[in-house]
C-alpha cells in the first residue's frame, strides 16, 4: 500500500514538473517569437529570424563583426527604401533610401529626436550624456554645451594642441633612431588622449611620454567590450526592462568608477578654486550652475531634476569619444597617404603654400586655406565611417512619404552609414581612395543623406569642429617633417574589424617615416 502511494506521489511530482517545464518553455517561446511577425504584417521586406537571436546570432556569439552584420542586412535588399530585421527579439527598421534618411534627420527631425537607448545613470555612466539623452532633456543639455564648441572658443585650443604635437614629434624622432618604421595606432591614441585632456579639461596627462596611463587604458576598455559587457548588450536587446531591473552595468565598473571620480574632482576643483579657462570644462561648470544648482528653466519634477551625474556623464563622453574616434581617423589618413604618394605630395604642397602665405604660422588663417586637406579628410571619413550605424527612435507616428507605411511611435531605427558610404550607387569604385569625390563640383552633385560621418541635422556631432581642428594641425606637422611610406609590416588591405562596435584597425597600422631634408 505504501509502495503504491509512493509511486503515485512520484508520478504526480513528475507530472507537475513536466507541466511546469512545458509552461516555462511555452513562455520562453512566446517571448522569443512574439515580435517576429511585425514586418510581415506591415509588408516590409525583412530577413527571416531564428528563435531568440533574431538575425544577430553570429554577432552576439562574436562570430560576425557588427560591420558585416549591418552590411549583410543592407545588401540583402538593394532596391528597397527600407527593410526590417531583428536584433535578438527587438524589431529594427533599417533606412536605406538617402531621401528618407535626410527627411528623418533634418526636415522631419521632430519625429525622430531620440537615439532610443534604454538606460539610466545607475547602470551607465554616460546615460545622461548628449549621445544618450532624449527629448527635452537632450535639447536643454545641447543648448547648455554648444557654446563650448564655437569656432571662437576653439581658437584658444590651438596652443594646447601644438604642445601635444611637439611631444608627438619628439617620440617620432626617438622611434626613428631605432627603426624607420613603427606602429601608429597606440602612439596616435596616446596623442589624442593628451589633446582632449589638455584642450578640453586642462589636464596634463603626458600619455605620449608615459604610454598606457589609466585614462588611455580605461578609455580602450569602454570601447572594447568584454564577454560580460557583450552579455549585458544581448540582454538589453532581448529584454531592456529586465536588464535595467537587474541593474546590469553597461560599462566595466572599474572604468566607470575611475572616470566618475576623476571628472568629479576636476569640476569641483575648478569651481571651488575659481579656476577659469576658456574651454569645455568651463562650459560644463556653467551648465552645472544653471541646471544642478540653480534649477534653470521650468521647475523640474523629481524624475526630471538635473544631478551631478548629468554633468559628469557628458564630461566622460567628450573625453572618451573625442580621444578614440579622432585618433583612429588620423591613423587611417596616414595609412592612405602612405599608399597614395601622389595625394600625399599634393597635400604637402598645399600645406607648405598655406604656411608660407601666413608667415610660417599654423594659425586659424592657415587652416582656412587647407581646401585639399578638407577633401582628404572627407574622403577618409567616407571610406572609414567609424560610427558605422546611426540609431534613432520614432518619438511619434510617422507616415513614410509616398507609401502607406506608418512608422509607429517607439520604433527603433538604424541608418547604415558605413554601407551607404561604400555603396557604388553613390560612390563609384568605393574601395579606391579618391579625395576628388569631395571637390566643390562633385559635392554639388551628390544626394543629401549619402554622407553622414558626423550625423546630420540638430543631432550633428557637437565635437565636429574640435576633431577637425586637431586632425588638420597634427597632419600638417607630420607631413611638413616626414614623407610617409608603407613598410614590410603594413597590412594591405587593412583589416578594419577591430574590437568593439566601431570601425578600427584590428592589427594596428605600421608605416615608415622618412625625414624631409630642409635647406
Amino acid at each position: 500500500m505504501i509502495s503504491e502511494m509512493w509511486c503515485s506521489t512520484i508520478e504526480l511530482f513528475s507530472s507537475v514538473n513536466l507541466l511546469c517545464m512545458a509552461v516555462f518553455l511555452s513562455i520562453v517561446y512566446y517571448l522569443t517569437m512574439s515580435t517576429y511577425d511585425k514586418w510581415s504584417k506591415l509588408n516590409v521586406p525583412y530577413v527571416k529570424p531564428v528563435p531568440l537571436f533574431g538575425n544577430s546570432m553570429k554577432m552576439v556569439l562574436k562570430m560576425e563583426h557588427p560591420l558585416d552584420f549591418f552590411g549583410r542586412i543592407y545588401n540583402q535588399f538593394p532596391d528597397a527604401k527600407l527593410c526590417g530585421f531583428y536584433q535578438m527579439t527587438t524589431p529594427f527598421l533599417m533606412i536605406r533610401d538617402p531621401e528618407l534618411i535626410n527627411a528623418m534627420m533634418v526636415k522631419d527631425f521632430s519625429y525622430f529626436t531620440d537615439h532610443g537607448f534604454d538606460t539610466d545613470p545607475s547602470v551607465n555612466l554616460m546615460a545622461s550624456s548628449l549621445f544618450m539623452l532624449n527629448g527635452d532633456r537632450w535639447r536643454t543639455m545641447r543648448q547648455k554645451l554648444s557654446p563650448g564648441f564655437t569656432s571662437g572658443k576653439l581658437k584658444d585650443t590651438h596652443d594646447q594642441i601644438k604642445v601635444c604635437i611637439d611631444q608627438l614629434m619628439n617620440v617620432f624622432e626617438e622611434n626613428l633612431k631605432v627603426s624607420d618604421h613603427f606602429e601608429l595606432r597606440e602612439l596616435i591614441g596616446n596623442f589624442s588622449t593628451d589633446v582632449i585632456g589638455m584642450s578640453a579639461f586642462g589636464l596634463k596627462l603626458d600619455t605620449i611620454k608615459n604610454g598606457n596611463t589609466d585614462f588611455r587604458m580605461f578609455g580602450k576598455k569602454i570601447f572594447q567590450a568584454d564577454y560580460k559587457q557583450l552579455f549585458v548588450q544581448a540582454m538589453l536587446l532581448f529584454s531592456p526592462k529586465l536588464a535595467l531591473a537587474l541593474k546590469l552595468k553597461q560599462f566595466p565598473e572599474d572604468a566607470a568608477n575611475f572616470y566618475e571620480s576623476m571628472f568629479r574632482d576636476v569640476l569641483e576643483y575648478r569651481d571651488k578654486n575659481n579656476v577659469v579657462r576658456n574651454d569645455v570644462t568651463q562650459t560644463l561648470i556653467q551648465a552645472r550652475k544653471d541646471l544642478v544648482k540653480n534649477n534653470d528653466g521650468d521647475e523640474p519634477t523629481s524624475e526630471d531634476k538635473w544631478t551631478e551625474m548629468d554633468i559628469i556623464g557628458n564630461a566622460v563622453l567628450m573625453f572618451v569619444a573625442g580621444a578614440e574616434t579622432v585618433s583612429i581617423t588620423i591613423c587611417f589618413c596616414l595609412y592612405q597617404l602612405a599608399l597614395n604618394k601622389d595625394i600625399q605630395d599634393r597635400l604637402r604642397e598645399e600645406i607648405v603654400m598655406a604656411k608660407a602665405k601666413n608667415g610660417g604660422e599654423l594659425n586659424n588663417d592657415f587652416l582656412i586655406n587647407l581646401h585639399y586637406m578638407n577633401m582628404v579628410l572627407e574622403e577618409i571619413s567616407r571610406k572609414y565611417a567609424i560610427t558605422m550605424i546611426i540609431f534613432r527612435r520614432a518619438t511619434k507616428n510617422y507616415q513614410v512619404p509616398g507609401t502607406s507605411l506608418v512608422i509607429e511611435k517607439g520604433q527603433k531605427i538604424t541608418i547604415p552609414v558605413y554601407s551607404i558610404h561604400n555603396d557604388p550607387k553613390y560612390y563609384p569604385d568605393p574601395d579606391t581612395f579618391d579625395p576628388e569625390r569631395f571637390s566643390t563640383e562633385e559635392k554639388a552633385k551628390r544626394r543629401n543623406g549619402t554622407y553622414l560621418p558626423f550625423g546630420d541635422g540638430p543631432r550633428l556631432c557637437i565635437g565636429k569642429r574640435l576633431a577637425e581642428l586637431e586632425m588638420k594641425l597634427v597632419l600638417s606637422k607630420i607631413l611638413l617633417k616626414y614623407e610617409v611610406f608603407p613598410c614590410e609590416k603594413t597590412e594591405i588591405p587593412l583589416n578594419i574589424r577591430g574590437p568593439g562596435s566601431i570601425v578600427s584597425p584590428k592589427n594596428g597600422i605600421w608605416l615608415s617615416f622618412k625625414p624631409i631634408a630642409t635647406n
